[in-house]
């Protein structure tokens, strides 16, 4: 069974639409991205999986629970970490564990928890000296303190410079590793493909596409480039006859060739019986930043 089920869920602001009709599950272990651009309604509909917030209608199930009506169970069994969170300013990351810990019934070991996100040597410093990724980390491991069933992680790496961003993606893995289902939302294209194991794409408060982030691609661009300088003047149409290739471009001395297929085997087949070397040869693929954009129209930070 899943260990998350939201069916047609709705909610408003006024006269805005946050989440409209949205339906989705998460199975036990898997890296879950609810992705897609900022104000599409990932935030909203994680926190009324979390319990955070109330929905105008729809239905929420959490490891066979209501959030709302078993709000108390639920939050022993989930840990959450939050797009905007801040904790006073001199307490030391020790102690920020140790205050956490005491809210659950069976807490992980905090000082075992600092060690293994990283935080051993920040143990005595307060959190307003704490870079931006040592405080993700932080916020992390306070998700984590209570051993939950489910980490439900929102915008992990906003903010993080490139390096600091893959160091948390290997944490990320780290807590699936732990046996923990993850919830990701993002609206980072490199992080859901490089983490998810299925991907929701939320725009405008609907779910578009749900799919793994291999099959999002496939799906709806499908296409790849082959790009080269060739060593010796070529007649396109040794390329263009090729059932694999769609087109071919020129851009000075390379040349740009797109198509579906294997379609880098046809096309360096061709040059060797031609005598043609392939410098600079490279293979670009379609990307889910490139299905993104088909399914909505508009890049991921728009």
């Amino acid at each position: 069974m899943p260990v998350i089920e939201v069916t047609n869920l709705h909610k408003r602001y006024g006269d805005l639409v946050a989440v409209d009709d949205v339906s989705f599950s998460v199975a036990a272990g898997e890296i879950f991205g609810v992705l897609g651009p900022n104000g599409a309604g990932k935030t909203t509909t994680v926190e009324c999986v979390a319990g955070l917030r109330v929905p105008d209608g729809g239905g929420v199930s959490v490891l066979g629970l209501d959030p709302r009506r078993d709000a108390s169970q639920l939050r022993q069994r989930v840990g959450v970490q939050l797009q905007e969170s801040q904790l006073p300013d001199r307490l030391r990351v020790g102690e920020s564990l140790e205050l956490y810990a005491s809210f659950y019934r069976d807490p992980a070991d905090p000082a075992r928890l600092i060690d293994e996100l990283g935080l051993g040597e920040k143990r005595n410093t307060p959190y307003r000296k704490l870079s931006g990724g040592q405080k993700q980390r932080l916020s992390v491991a306070l998700a984590l303190v209570g051993n939950p069933e489910i980490a439900i992680l929102d915008e992990l790496t906003t903010g993080l410079d490139p390096q600091a961003r893959r160091d948390t993606w290997g944490l990320v893995e780290r807590i699936r590793d732990r046996g923990v289902t993850v919830v990701l939302v993002t609206h980072f294209m490199e992080e859901a493909e490089r983490l998810c194991d299925r991907v929701a794409v939320i725009d405008a408060g609907r779910v578009v596409a749900l799919d793994t982030p291999a099959g999002l691609v496939s799906t709806v661009a499908p296409e790849q480039r082959v790009r080269f300088r060739p060593s010796a003047p070529l007649d396109d149409r040794l390329l263009t006859d090729l059932p694999e290739v769609s087109g071919v471009t020129r851009s000075g001395a390379q040349l740009v060739v797109t198509g579906t297929g294997d379609l880098l085997h046809a096309v360096t087949a061709v040059l060797a019986r031609s005598g043609i070397v392939a410098a600079d040869l490279r293979l670009e693929q379609s990307t889910l930043d490139d299905a993104f954009v088909e399914l909505t129209g508009h890049r991921p930070a728009d």
